[in-house]
């Protein structure tokens, strides 16, 4: 089957072929935090409490306190990581909760998806090897829920049904409208009263997902509504989901005319990649997809900014399925352009997959596009309106000193190149003025700024000031707005 597997983990992106793990950042284990408005003698009565650490064991089913934090593994009875501060005073008593939150999830490319040979869609995402036996063993049927674009329903719905008939699935297929414009929670809704009247085991039954990166966000965000989260699997159609919304842990749908307003933070199960999805999509949805690929270049990777400069264009015209050979490193271009931009993107997004560090260089391009995108909606496409943030931010960047006059040059033809937009009319300097307004509000005050300081380089500037920001503007403007370089 050609499986490549990823196993998402914070604490080890230097071996990805190893099962990882991804943990949030320890919550503060002093029950009386440190505050700037609190004098030292105030300090001093605070802290004159009692504090007592509970590791807890489980014996027989039941979970117990025991007093000190390091109470070790192979004692009678099971040790969870979670531990218990109880701290008492005059003023009363305060129980600090501290559990690690560990999520694991895979992130699997593979060739002949529906396949009925492949059981990869079914099972893929099930890690334990006696649960798989088990399973394969079983006479039981399996049943699964699938929700399908409407569009990507007529082109691959029988294929899917024959996939499912042929491994004797029960199954029930939803095609839906998944388009922006419907990205709402009354979609999300519809799904959860149909998973409802289906009726699943949300431990054993995920539901999967088949479409673009809108299909994957709303079955996301109702997948983790159900219950309080039922498993899911993103199957992405579309080279931007393929490379961006597939690989993350954010779901969510449009609210108050503002993008993505509404959502959680949790992770599929699974993410099964197959590149021969995107031959079927149109031209101008592949080049949509190439400007988060060439985001996560600028970034990080000089290496994927020179191959899509080079072969952009054969990208585009063989629509990511040749095979033709490059002779340094004998792959074709499209798998090493998606393994680099999963693997760059996975880098980013594992130490932070809940955002707890909002310095985040996987928002360039991302800073003014959510207005723009809504503003002119449905007239750009996501990754259009990211790769005209984008486009500026190159001309800030050059404006701080932090690009060549020839660099700024390569990347705004690699653009072109890419039959990406660089400039629109409504992407005005009042817009741009309320998106970094926007941001600050957001980002702790800050306005938390990537931007690229070379080809495949980049760092975050929160010290941009606005006759920059308008001085690059106007160049942006006038050398741009007729859709070439001048």
């Amino acid at each position: 089957m050609n499986l490549m597997t990823l196993y998402i983990d914070a604490s080890n992106m230097e071996r990805p072929e190893e099962p990882l793990t991804v943990n949030t950042p320890e919550i503060r284990q002093s029950a009386v935090p440190c505050h700037p408005s609190l004098d030292n003698s105030t300090m001093e009565n605070l802290n004159k409490h009692k504090e007592t650490v509970f590791s807890l064991v489980q014996v027989k089913g039941t979970w117990k306190r025991k007093a000190g934090k390091n109470v070790k593994q192979g004692m009678k009875g099971r040790v969870s990581a979670a531990k218990i501060y109880e701290s008492t005073s005059s003023s009363g008593t305060t129980w600090t909760v501290v559990t690690p939150i560990t999520f694991t999830y895979t992130v699997t490319q593979t060739k002949n998806l529906l396949d009925p040979s492949n059981d990869t869609l079914l099972l893929g995402h099930i890690r334990d090897t006696e649960q798989l036996e088990a399973i394969r063993s079983s006479t039981k049927a399996l049943r699964r829920f699938i929700v399908m674009d409407e569009v990507v329903y007529n082109l691959y719905g029988s294929q899917v049904t024959d996939y499912l008939e042929a491994r004797h699935v029960l199954y029930r297929i939803l095609p839906l409208p998944t388009t922006e414009e419907n990205k709402s929670m009354e979609m999300a809704l519809k799904i959860l009263e149909e998973v409802h009247q289906f009726g699943i085991d949300r431990r054993t039954e995920p539901i999967i997902a088949i479409g673009g990166g809108v299909c994957l966000d709303i079955v996301g965000l109702a997948a983790s509504l159900y219950r309080r989260r039922t498993p899911y699997i993103r199957v992405p159609t579309t080279l931007l989901s393929y490379i961006d919304a597939s690989v993350g842990a954010k779901t969510g749908v449009n609210f108050a005319n503002c993008k993505n307003k509404l959502g959680t933070y949790i992770a599929p199960v699974a993410a099964f990649l197959d590149r021969s999805f995107i031959q079927t999509i149109p031209r101008r949805h592949i080049s949509n997809g190439l400007a988060e690929m060439l985001k996560m270049a600028l970034m990080k990777h000089r290496g994927l900014f020179e191959l899509l400069e080079t072969q952009g264009q054969f990208l585009l015209d063989s629509k990511f399925q040749s095979a033709m050979v490059l002779e340094d490193d004998c792959i074709d271009p499209a798998s090493v352009s998606t393994r680099v931009a999963i693997e760059t993107m996975l880098e980013e997004l594992a130490p932070n997959l809940w955002e707890d560090d909002l310095d985040r260089l996987v928002d360039f391009g991302h800073l003014i596009s959510p207005e723009l995108e809504m503003k002119v909606l449905p007239a750009l496409l996501h990754g259009e309106a990211v790769n005209i943030d984008m486009a500026y931010m190159v001309y800030v960047s050059r404006e701080m000193g932090l690009l060549t006059e020839e660099e700024k040059f390569r990347i705004v033809c690699c653009m072109l190149g890419l039959e990406l937009p660089v400039w629109h009319q409504d992407c005005t300097f009042a817009l741009v003025q309320k998106s970094l307004c926007d941001r600050l509000q957001h980002s702790g005050g800050l306005v938390r700024m990537p931007l690229p300081t070379g080809l495949g380089r980049a760092e975050i500037f929160n010290d941009t000031n606005e006759g920059a920001l308008f001085r690059a503007y106007e160049k942006w403007c006038d050398e741009l707005s007729t859709g070439s370089l001048r």
